[in-house]
């Protein structure tokens, strides 16, 4: 594997060497942080992709790294499985997140 190139396209790849192993993670942004509701750790996301319950997530920005499962979401506050592009939902989150916080749908490539 050639490392003396890095081309960051989406999805692009994260890897980190752990005791000597080389771990991956393939990110794919799926959406923007547009509210946190920081009392309730509830985020209002803007979709431009599919996500759906099971889905693992991350949410990184300049002071954010958070990784978790999509445990539920909401629309209008009524409990959904998927959303797609271009609709809001609300979901618990398990730290602080900030607007404008970008969320990442990952697969481990590892």
């Amino acid at each position: 594997m050639d490392f003396g190139k890095l081309y960051l396209d989406k999805p692009f790849s994260i890897i980190q060497s752990v005791g000597g192993e080389i771990l991956g993670e393939r990110l794919q942004e799926v959406g923007k942080v547009l509210h946190f509701f920081g009392r309730i750790n509830v985020a209002v996301i803007e979709l431009t992709e599919t996500i759906s319950v099971g889905d693992k997530i991350a949410i990184k920005g300049p002071g954010t790294d958070i990784e978790q499962d999509v445990e539920s979401m909401e629309i209008e506050h009524v409990k959904v499985k998927q959303a797609n592009a271009g609709q809001s939902i609300g979901m618990k989150v398990k730290g602080y997140v900030r607007e404008n916080d970008t969320v990442y749908k990952t697969n481990d490539c590892s």
